[in-house]
């Protein structure tokens, strides 16, 4: 859930959902929490105009407001008690006793810890998990994740009869997976001359291109994106163009269902030792919420009755 934030030569602000670009909720569980979020006022309905999409559907759209983060933050603010640190990349746990040292390249973290989540993409989880849980690590390194290339563009306004397509669902070969212009989600700003567009390449040419020049691919996925729209002569003048390589962006389900019999979250708590995220949940939003909101049941349990520190 990521919102990239910049500033047009004018002076205007821009805003791009280079993550994901909405979510839905069907879980009650979650869905209740999504119903406190928007009565606190940080997500809102999005209802894109997609007349282009042949799967048409009334799934109930939503983003935070003004930005994808801003859902986290309201969470991880609920009281006095949480103590967040950022800056430290964790490269190397460490047992000792009945507590974990976290490591970084750099040197040791102060504090020892109780327990370790560990919230990651499964490759990157399980280099961690190796000393400790070596079956879980190796179940992690063997479950493959999907790239994606993304494309961040503002060009000529063009009044597009649309705001959000899936241009490979209309032709299996075209590189783009979706394409949404985000100054018409909520709260998202508008430049008075310029439209603001996402466009996310399909797993397919991400993987193909993965470790081409971001020149390249930008120009390649600016050249799918007017395809999609529908440009003709003139092409609309592009007034700034980026793109964003995320490496781990999704699981890669062949038919796109999460097992019903997979677990949706790792917990040891002789080790005090985890693992959640949306490779165990499904590949959404919603199922890395209810990923890491089992596992703290879990731990709470196991608090409860006396074996694990949470």
């Amino acid at each position: 859930m990521s919102t990239r934030r910049a500033e047009h030569v004018d002076g205007h602000p821009l805003a791009f959902d280079h993550g994901a670009q909405y979510f839905t909720a069907r879980d009650p569980a979650f869905v209740a929490e999504v119903m406190a979020a928007q009565a606190a006022g940080c997500l809102a309905r999005w209802q894109p105009r997609m007349p282009l999409d042949p799967r048409p559907d009334d799934a109930e759209r939503w983003v935070a407001l003004p930005g994808m983060p801003e859902l986290v933050r309201h969470w991880l603010t609920p009281g006095p008690r949480l103590h967040t640190v950022w800056p430290f990349q964790v490269s190397e746990l460490v047992r000792d006793g009945r507590q974990w040292t976290l490591k970084s390249t750099e040197g040791v973290h102060p504090e020892p810890f109780d327990d370790v989540v560990l919230a990651m993409p499964p490759e990157q989880a399980a280099v961690l998990l190796a000393p400790h849980r070596p079956d879980w690590a190796r179940q992690a390194a063997a479950t493959p994740m999907w790239p994606c290339w993304t494309l961040m563009a503002l060009t000529d306004a063009v009044d597009w009869p649309f705001d959000a397509a899936r241009p490979s669902a209309l032709q299996p070969e075209h590189p783009l997976g979706w394409l949404a212009r985000q100054d018409h989600k909520p709260g998202r700003p508008r430049h008075p001359q310029l439209q603001a567009w996402v466009a996310q390449a399909t797993p397919a040419w991400s993987q193909a291109h993965l470790e081409a020049p971001a020149d390249e691919v930008r120009d390649a996925l600016l050249q799918a994106m007017f395809d999609a729209l529908g440009a003709t002569t003139p092409v609309p003048a592009v007034a700034h163009a980026a793109v964003h390589r995320w490496r781990y962006a999704q699981p890669a389900r062949v038919d796109g269902v999460q097992d019903p019999s997979a677990a949706t979250h790792w917990h040891d708590p002789d080790l005090q030792l985890a693992v959640c995220g949306d490779f165990l949940g499904g590949g959404r939003v919603e199922s890395a919420w209810l990923s890491g909101h089992g596992l703290a049941q879990s731990m709470m349990t196991c608090t409860n009755a006396g074996t694990g520190a949470a």
